[in-house]
């Protein structure tokens, strides 16, 4: 479809980038974290005795293996949300004819 003359999916793609880029450019020399460290020094500052009730199951032994592993993982959540996704939408689509 064309969005008057423009295609919709370029318009999509660039506000992508522009939203993909923007923090970086405001906030150059700023530190894009996760959350878990902010969390764990936020406790801490509140109660430094806190002692974590539970542990790990498994601690893999590099940061490359947990990223391999958190990559897998999103993969995965992610095929299983749009497998789910196209059967819904196949079945709607037979369940007419």
């Amino acid at each position: 479809m064309k969005l008057k003359g423009i295609n919709k999916n370029l318009v999509l793609v660039l506000l992508l980038v522009v939203l993909v880029a923007v923090p970086f450019v405001i906030n150059k020399n700023a530190a894009f974290e996760g959350s878990d460290g902010g969390a764990e020094t936020m406790i801490q500052s509140i109660n430094p005795e806190y002692k974590p009730w539970i542990g790990y199951l498994f601690e893999p032994p590099s940061g490359e293996i947990e990223t391999l592993l958190f990559s897998l993982q999103a993969a995965l959540g992610t095929g299983v949300i749009c497998y789910y996704l196209g059967y819904t939408k196949g079945k709607k689509k037979y369940a007419d004819h």
